[in-house]
């Protein structure tokens, strides 16, 4: 089982114990009274009905299927059987450890067998998976399965470059401090020259 396989399973079990509107609401209640605030005070009474929307649009990836996605694709390249790459995508995902902001951006390249997918299409993968809550290694390495198994092309490179603000606001507060995760498949992962190609078009950004 692929890792964004088990990320659809662990939707599937959990949808059916999804708490209702209200009851998130009065969670964020909780939460505002255990920091020592008052939530019927003015500015904190539409506040539980905010955080929920908020965290619908933060975590909408639950509700999508990246390999659908991909589903659409063109054969008619002309023969084109580079590289193709998109860099610096701006990507926002949240810590599943604190549930506080990841941001950063990613670098997605693949190498075509004979078809295509419209770019958009791999920064919107990126997102589906990003709009969940995730450990950057596990995130790299879906994107980089999903397009994998989606498109079978002759390889895939997926490289993020993240800050962590559970590192960076709390814990050992090291604010200049980023990650970065790659997950390299097929010709990417066999050809060290190819793989230098791939940082090189990243760095000229």
């Amino acid at each position: 089982m692929t890792p964004y396989d088990a990320a659809d399973d662990v939707k599937k079990r959990t949808e059916e114990n999804r708490p209702t509107r209200s009851e998130a609401e009065a969670a964020v209640e909780v939460l505002l009274r255990w920091t020592g605030d008052d939530p019927s005070r003015e500015g904190l009474i539409d506040t539980p009905a905010r955080v929920v929307r908020a965290y619908e649009e933060f975590f909408q990836g639950y509700n999508e299927d990246p390999g659908q996605l991909l589903s659409r694709t063109f054969e008619e390249v002309e023969g084109y059987h580079d590289m193709v790459m998109l860099r610096d995508i701006e990507m926002q995902s949240h810590c599943e450890h604190h549930m506080v902001p990841i941001s950063g951006k990613a670098h997605i390249a693949y190498i075509p067998n004979k078809r295509v997918v419209g770019i958009s299409k791999l920064a919107r993968v990126m997102d589906s998976f990003a709009k969940r809550l995730q450990t950057q290694e596990t995130m790299t390495a879906q994107i980089a399965n999903c397009i994998q198994d989606s498109l079978m092309p002759n390889g895939v490179a997926v490289l993020i470059d993240a800050k962590h603000q559970c590192m960076t606001t709390r814990g050992v507060k090291k604010p200049s401090v980023s990650m970065v995760t790659t997950q390299f498949t097929g010709q990417f992962e066999e050809d060290s020259q190819l793989r230098d190609r791939f940082y090189r078009h990243i760095q000229l950004g």
